[in-house]
């Protein structure tokens, strides 16, 4: 615990740190809000607060995808392009985690070898471990700390599984869906869903002997976004192709999400979309805490075991079970 301590910097000095554009202190904070302490989870509440005018001013960019779609080579040439017109990019890339183990491959920084190397870029990757969809349980709070210390433009790199692209979504303003071409058929792989939530898709990989094939796959997937409903923001949705590689086709990605966030400024829907996002993400901070102080009850703890066994044993329902532990928790 001393130790702990001793590592952990006061108040002040994160903040003026973060405010000061200090990477190291940066991941640090972010280690702070990552934290399941109660000690630091204050004091990263207290750090958020204190922070929150200096947020929001960035463009949050979600890049979800297959894997083998080639997200860490996208990520990094066009983080590397942003960087070299003057923008500060922060790479936040949720790894996968073991749910055995709770381990993670933790190797977007050796992916993004050169943009790891930006002193305009700041890459975390951070474990999912258990949460829900795959999506790193702080990285809201970690996205609000890159802003606060000067970036303006946040990639939040999904898993590329489950909920997990619903989840980034709620956090971002421009949601990116990278596909491959040449992979069979193309219109059958992918669900509904997703391309209904994306802003944008790129067909990578558009080079050489794939160029021909991505070519068509473009052209098919914007034909199938005919099919779909207007998005509620007027916006409609674009396909494009690029070749990471080849450092091709990405300032016309660029030049889309800028086209994508000017149009969103200037109808409204921009401000209206962070709001709801900030609402939704109240009310998912409340649910998990409840969650954690149902399971904390003294009350809980004394009846779950017993009551577990009524329904394993098929003594009674599951549902009869969740009520009576409810009430147990509500009398506490």
């Amino acid at each position: 615990m001393a130790a702990r301590r001793k590592n952990r910097l006061s108040l002040e000095e994160y903040r003026e740190g973060i405010l000061n554009g200090d990477r190291i202190t940066l991941g640090r904070a972010i280690t702070l809000v990552e934290s399941t302490l109660t000690e630091d989870r204050e004091m990263a509440e207290e750090l958020l607060d204190s922070l929150m005018p200096e947020t929001g001013k960035s463009i949050r960019i979600g890049i979800t995808g297959v894997p083998g779609v080639g997200k860490s080579t996208f990520i990094e040439s066009f983080g590397t392009l942003l960087t070299g017109h003057e923008h500060k990019v922060a790479v936040l890339a949720i790894d996968p985690s073991s749910r055995k183990t709770g381990g993670s491959i933790m190797g977007d920084k050796t992916r993004m070898e050169e943009l790891s190397h930006d002193p305009n870029a700041f890459i975390r990757p951070s474990s999912t471990g258990t949460t829900l969809g795959g999506v790193a349980g702080r990285t809201r709070e970690a996205m609000l700390l890159c802003e606060a210390s000067g970036f303006d433009i946040i990639f939040i790199e999904t898993v590329g599984v489950g909920q997990s692209e619903t989840a980034v979504h709620g956090m971002v303003d421009f949601f990116l869906l990278l596909m491959l071409a040449g992979a069979g058929d193309e219109l059958q792989g992918i669900k509904k869903g997703i391309m209904e939530m994306a802003d944008g898709i790129v067909i990578t990989k558009a080079d050489g002997d794939n160029l021909k094939t991505a070519k068509k796959a473009k052209q098919e997937y914007q034909n199938a976004l005919h099919l779909f409903p207007t998005n509620e923001s007027g916006w409609y949705p674009k396909v494009l192709t690029c070749s990471a590689m080849k450092s091709q086709g990405l300032t016309e990605v660029w030049e889309l999400i800028e086209k994508h966030h000017k149009a969103l400024y200037q109808n409204g829907f921009f401000d209206k979309k962070r709001k709801d996002q900030q609402l939704q993400w109240m009310q998912d901070a409340i649910e998990h805490q409840l969650i954690v102080d149902f399971y904390a009850s003294e009350q809980v703890k004394g009846s779950i075991d017993r009551i577990t066994s009524d329904v394993l044993a098929g003594n009674t329902s599951p549902g009869k079970a969740a009520r009576d532990l409810l009430r147990h928790y509500r009398n506490h």
